[in-house]
């Protein structure tokens, strides 16, 4: 018999049972459909938790921890393979005191290397970046910050009205701070130590030539400001000249901690750099690390939904193994037919799983269409109905993607969905083929 008798011959039968067939396939599509969905659920949210890490950190940049004794070779680092650049972040024990116009701010001391920064491509929100000592980079909320009196009086106002209401200060509310370009001008700056009152007499001036891009979290605030590292020992001598002792004056040790971050040429080469850095004693830190931490869990996860919806899909073949054995026992003189005219036991097991196939294939295709439809609906509709219910706009603003279904969800699902109707459908087809030609010649 030709494969194309074979497969007319399959298609006459399940026409024949109709309505048997389409509660089997229907069971078939509701086992794969679930199991789909469920396991979807597992890639959504990982997905989600993945692009809210990215977004909130360099996935290139690790962070290198001195242990305060030995003295981290810098320049080492800079000629590693794959490091595209070695940034020495400082933070001072040192406060800023800003005054623009009749506005002021205060700000931690914050220093950083400029030229390792342009490597690493930093954005801005506008501007660039500074080229001199002189010059700074402000962050995207320091403009809002610089208030004038009236201002700090309304703010005040606010917070009281806030802390009644027992709700957040809306950004509508806030109608204080500095709302035009600072871009280009000049700001005056007063150092103060943690420990004094009263900021020191000196004062510098600095041209603000960038400010840095929106953060991608929204109570994230980036009130700060950017100097250059070559002031360093400037801001040092100027912090030793307030003091009136001089073995009150701490070491400049004592006054300025210095991290390191090393920007790897890109996503591939992070774990190479890590490995190399380790090797000379360092302690380090990535994105990445965390990025294989939820890997692993949602991993887990992702197979324990699986394996419940595989329960699902072995109920559904129950109907597939009932409908192949009723099939068999309806066809048994049928089967003595075409074992008397000379079919062979292979033909007829190949034809009878040849139909349990069919079921589970169609019932594969129409489950992964269901999918999809489902998969789109709970993005769409599970944000709006979770805002309503809580009263906010959070899940909608956050864009998190509660279903998302990839290729090999599908290509996973379909071999667990057929491989378990071939493996319903196997044991009426061996029967089929020890029936006793005789004996169903006999059967009316």
């Amino acid at each position: 018999m030709l494969f194309k008798d074979q497969v007319d011959f399959v298609r006459q039968h399940l026409k024949r049972n109709r309505l048997r067939v389409f509660t089997t396939v229907l069971a078939t599509t509701m086992g794969c459909a679930f199991l789909i969905v469920l396991a979807s659920i597992g890639f959504g949210l990982q997905g989600s938790m993945e692009r809210e890490i990215l977004t909130d950190e360099a996935v290139t940049e690790i962070q290198v921890y001195e242990d305060g004794q030995n003295k981290t070779n810098v320049d080492a680092i800079r000629k590693m393979e794959n490091v595209r650049a070695v940034i020495p972040k400082t933070n001072a024990e040192l406060m800023a005191n800003v005054k623009f116009e009749n506005r002021t701010n205060s700000v931690n001391v914050s220093m950083t290397d400029f030229k390792e920064e342009e490597k690493v491509g930093r954005k801005l929100s506008e501007g660039r970046l500074p080229q001199n000592s002189n010059e700074i980079i402000v962050g995207y909320h320091f403009a809002e910050n610089l208030l004038s009196k009236a201002d700090m009086k309304e703010q005040e106002k606010l917070n009281e009205k806030a802390s009644e209401n027992d709700s957040p200060v809306s950004e509508q509310e806030k109608k204080f701070g500095y709302k035009e370009s600072l871009v280009g001008k000049t700001i005056s700056v007063k150092l103060q130590t943690y420990e004094s009152e009263k900021p020191i007499n000196k004062e510098l001036t600095f041209k603000v030539v960038g400010v840095t891009e929106k953060p991608a979290r929204e109570w994230d605030v980036k009130n700060l400001i950017l100097f250059s590292n070559d002031l360093k020992s400037d801001f040092y001598n100027i912090y030793k000249s307030s003091v009136k002792g001089s073995k009150d004056v701490k070491p400049e040790e004592n006054i300025f901690y210095t991290e390191l971050k090393v920007h790897a040429t890109n996503l591939e080469a992070v774990k190479g750099v890590i490995a190399k850095l380790k090797e000379q004693g360092l302690s380090v830190y990535s994105i990445t690390e965390q990025l294989d931490e939820i890997n692993v869990i949602f991993l887990a996860f992702k197979v324990g939904l699986i394996f419940v919806g595989t329960i699902a899909v072995l109920i559904a073949s129950i109907g597939i193994f009932n409908t192949m054995t009723m099939a068999v026992t309806e066809r048994t003189r049928e089967i003595g037919v075409m074992k008397a005219i000379g079919a062979s036991p292979k033909l007829i097991q190949r034809l009878f799983l040849m139909e349990s196939a069919w079921i589970g294939i169609i019932g594969t295709v129409i489950a992964i269409v269901i999918s999809y439809g489902i998969s789109f609906l709970s993005n769409w509709l599970l944000p709006i109905i979770i805002d309503m219910a809580t009263d906010s706009n959070q899940f909608q603003e956050a864009d998190i993607v509660f279903s998302h279904i990839p290729w090999q969800l599908i290509l996973v699902a379909s071999v667990i969905s057929i491989g378990v109707a071939l493996l319903s459908g196997w044991r009426p087809a061996r029967k089929a083929t020890k029936i006793d030609v005789i004996q169903a010649l006999r059967q009316e």
